[in-house]
């Protein structure tokens, strides 16, 4: 038997290594926006903050179609196929929107473009994780997904917005957005040609499975196996505030505490990039104590904490950026807690594992939308503070329904070559 690779022994599966490149590129074009886009849309059509959300919220519908749509379609395609619709549509509704809405300054339709281009980034880095779920061994299950959230908030919004800082000065918002599209196109091409694992160019679902089938699986789990139900609504918690916070606390610090946009993308880039780093650990420390607990401890009370100090800690005393970035960080490290969501959900129905992964990507997209219709919803009657409050209790909320989501145990040997058995699902 040959000696494990370097990639063996981190945990990334080797015929998979340019799919995580190839999603670290799509996700930095993508993320470069994120820090600014949704003051800059208030200030070039939208008119103000509130508008701008609503844009932001649309864009969240179709990213929650196209999460649920990435798993089912994974299923009846190969996730390849997936990632390839989801590069056309985002560069096609993209230019749409650079050039017909924003650049004019069209309010419609930056609702139209903007929301269009939301099905395209979850069918490609989504599809990807299906292809994940679909290959890596079931003992490294978390350690594979974890790398594969290295890759996403390495790109959204942490390296991103660094990109974003340099190149705002250099050639102004919309250059920056061009440079993105540039960007997302190059990690199409790095994982499209550069991924060669044969799982994922063909489809996943049994032969005798047709299209609707598919879909209604991915639909029929919900009630057929309620607690895959219960996964769905803690993966929408998990990111939902973070969406949210992009709508509004780009104002808070960049305007409010006096930071300005070059120190807000640079604190944002570094709450993300204490996740990506802690993305990985959290993948391992679910493989070792327990997804379930991992999840509800550092997760959800961990945020629950943390979201209140990014906001009230700043606040309280006033303008001291190490401040800003010291509870920012925290926040990071304590978003990274739900990572082990994506390997416990495909084990609460391991013979519907596709189906699973189509509701579990539903609540990654739909936390999209719903951080920020809350947003759109409450800010102007409860404010910034109401709206921080929400997220809060939605952390907590998320803490208690993992408690409901304990699996049975599969055993599995401990490694690919290791002969010790352990339960991949333990409380």
């Amino acid at each position: 038997m040959a000696p494990p690779t370097l990639l063996d022994r981190i945990g990334i599966p080797k015929a998979l290594v340019f799919g995580y490149l190839g999603v670290l590129l799509f996700m930095v074009g993508d993320g470069v926006e994120a820090g600014f886009i949704a003051p800059f849309m208030a200030d070039h059509g939208a008119g103000t903050e509130v508008r701008a959300s609503y844009v932001i919220t649309a864009y969240g519908v179709t990213v929650m179609l196209a999460s649920w749509l990435s798993g089912a379609l994974s299923d009846l395609w190969g996730p390849r196929r997936v990632m390839q619709l989801g590069l056309v549509v985002w560069i096609v509704f993209d230019v749409l929107y650079l050039t017909l809405a924003l650049g004019p300054q069209n309010y419609p339709l930056m609702l139209v473009f903007y929301g269009l281009r939301g099905f395209g980034y979850p069918l490609f880095a989504f599809g990807f994780l299906v292809w994940i779920t679909a290959t890596a061994p079931a003992a490294r299950m978390g350690t594979a997904v974890g790398w594969f959230y290295v890759a996403f908030t390495g790109g959204l919004p942490t390296l991103g917005s660094l990109v974003a800082g340099v190149t705002n000065p250099w050639f102004g918002p919309m250059g920056t957005l061009w440079v993105a599209l540039g960007i997302i196109a190059l990690g199409g091409v790095c994982c499209l040609l550069g991924l060669r694992e044969r799982t994922g160019f063909a489809r996943l679902a049994p032969p005798g499975v047709n299209p609707v089938q598919s879909l209604l699986s991915s639909l029929s789990i919900a009630w057929t196996h309620p607690k895959v139900a219960v996964g769905c609504v803690v993966r929408i918690i998990n990111t939902a505030p973070e969406f949210g916070f992009l709508v509004f606390l780009p104002t808070f610090f960049g305007k409010e505490l006096g930071f300005g946009e070059g120190r807000w993308l640079t604190l944002l880039a570094v709450i993300y990039g204490t996740n990506v780093f802690c993305n990985l650990l959290f993948g391992a420390i679910g493989d070792k104590i327990g997804w379930r607990r991992t999840i509800a401890t550092f997760g959800g009370l961990g945020c629950a904490v943390t979201t209140l100090a990014l906001y009230f800690v700043p606040l309280a005393v006033g303008p001291h950026y190490w401040v800003a970035l010291g509870v920012g960080m925290l926040y990071g490290v304590t978003l990274a807690g739900f990572v082990p969501i994506s390997a416990l959900v495909p084990a609460l129905a391991p013979e519907n594992k596709g189906g699973a992964m189509a509701l579990l990507n539903l609540g990654a997209g739909g936390a999209a939308f719903v951080g920020p219709a809350i947003v759109s919803v409450f800010l102007d009657p409860l404010g910034p503070a109401g709206v921080v409050l929400i997220f809060a209790g939605l952390y907590v909320v998320a803490a208690v329904l993992t408690l409901y989501l304990k699996p049975a145990e599969v055993r599995v040997p401990e490694s690919p070559e290791g002969a010790s058995p352990v339960a991949v699902a333990r409380s």
